[in-house]
């Protein structure tokens, strides 16, 4: 997506693949199916789990552009904020919140 200029799709996979990852974590500490929610910040609370404060500024962010994402009141507004520059960063933070999960394991 990136590759094809759909930055705000690839902004929308960056924040799928923290929540399944941090789903799987769930379902990893608590043994059971984790809740039906899109939120990696209540994901986050309810695993008991902190990252960094920088990596957790971050999820905070993402956070955020998901529900624009998931619900575009303005779709032409959100595309335009997501330029390469501002989506290639996304997704290198988006890396980095993966790598730290699988140190959680």
């Amino acid at each position: 997506m990136f590759n094809n200029g759909r930055y705000f799709y690839a902004v929308f996979m960056c924040h799928l693949s923290i929540e399944k990852a941090l789903k799987g974590l769930y379902s990893h500490v608590h043994n059971q199916v984790p809740p039906k929610t899109h939120n990696l910040l209540y994901l986050l609370t309810q695993i008991g789990k902190r990252p960094s404060p920088e990596l957790e500024r971050f999820i905070t962010k993402l956070n955020t552009a998901s529900v624009a994402t998931r619900y575009p009141d303005d779709l032409a507004k959100i595309q335009a904020d997501y330029t390469a520059k501002v989506t290639r960063e996304l997704m290198t933070k988006s890396k980095e919140v993966l790598q730290w999960v699988k140190t959680q394991f």
